[in-house]
């Protein structure tokens, strides 16, 4: 799965579930041995990032949700996302 970002070795992909298991816009993160699906409004789907990592997480979801936004947008249509800026 192709890499979106990649911050303090947190690393975030976002693609198209053949499944659409989650029902809503979404990026995959793994921190490690964790994992969890986000919705692009800040809910956990599934999993579990340690707590310190997802506040991290969720301040990058914050200042990219347009791109993110627009990425979901992109890869619903067959398009393919572009990398975004990670946290610094």
């Amino acid at each position: 799965m192709p890499v979106l970002s990649l911050f303090y070795g947190i690393v975030v992909r976002m693609y198209k579930e053949a499944s659409e298991k989650h029902h809503k816009p979404h990026i995959h993160v793994e921190y490690a041995e964790d994992e969890a699906a986000i919705s692009l409004d800040g809910e956990i789907l599934e999993g579990s990032i340690p707590k310190a990592k997802m506040k991290l997480v969720e301040a990058w979801m914050e200042i990219h949700r347009d791109d993110l936004e627009a990425n979901w947008k992109m890869l619903s249509k067959g398009e393919q996302f572009f990398k975004i800026e990670p946290l610094k």
